[in-house]
C-alpha cells in the first residue's frame, strides 16, 4: 500500500478545492475571480502534493516549455480578468503538458471499469488503417 503524508492529504484537499473553484467559477460563466482562486488552489496543491522541487522540475523541463508557458500564461492572464482567453490558454497548456499522461489513463480506465472497458473495445475494433 501507498503511504500518503499528511502533506499529501493537505494538498489533495487543496487541489479538490482548486477543481471545485474551477468548475464552479466556468458554471457561473467564467467569473474570473473564482477561476483565479481556483487556479492559485491548484497549482499550491500540486506543490503539496509532489513538492516545490519536483513541481518546478515537472513545468519547466526543456520539451515541456511550451506547454508550461501556455499554461502558466493562462493563470496569469485570468488573474488579470480575462477569463475567457486565459482558461483556452489554460487548456491549450495543459493538453500540451499532459500529452504523456493520457493513453496511460485512458488504458487504466479502459482496464478496470466495466461500461468504458466495453466500450474502447468496440471502438478499438472498428478503426482499422486498412
Amino acid at each position: 500500500m501507498i503511504s500518503v503524508s499528511e502533506w499529501q492529504k493537505i494538498g489533495m484537499g487543496i487541489m479538490g478545492f482548486g477543481i471545485f473553484f474551477i468548475l464552479f467559477g466556468i458554471l457561473l460563466y467564467f467569473d474570473s475571480v473564482l477561476l483565479a482562486f481556483g487556479n492559485i488552489l491548484f497549482l499550491c496543491g500540486l506543490s503539496f502534493i509532489i513538492g516545490l522541487r519536483r513541481t518546478f522540475g515537472f513545468f519547466f523541463q526543456w520539451h515541456k516549455l511550451k506547454g508550461t508557458s501556455f499554461f502558466l500564461g493562462g493563470v496569469i492572464i485570468v488573474l488579470m480578468r480575462w477569463p475567457l482567453l486565459g482558461m483556452a490558454l489554460e487548456t491549450y497548456g495543459f493538453i500540451n503538458l499532459f500529452r504523456g499522461f493520457f493513453p496511460v489513463a485512458f488504458g487504466f480506465l479502459a482496464s478496470n471499469i466495466p461500461f468504458l472497458s466495453s466500450l474502447f473495445q468496440r471502438l478499438q475494433g472498428t478503426s482499422s488503417m486498412v
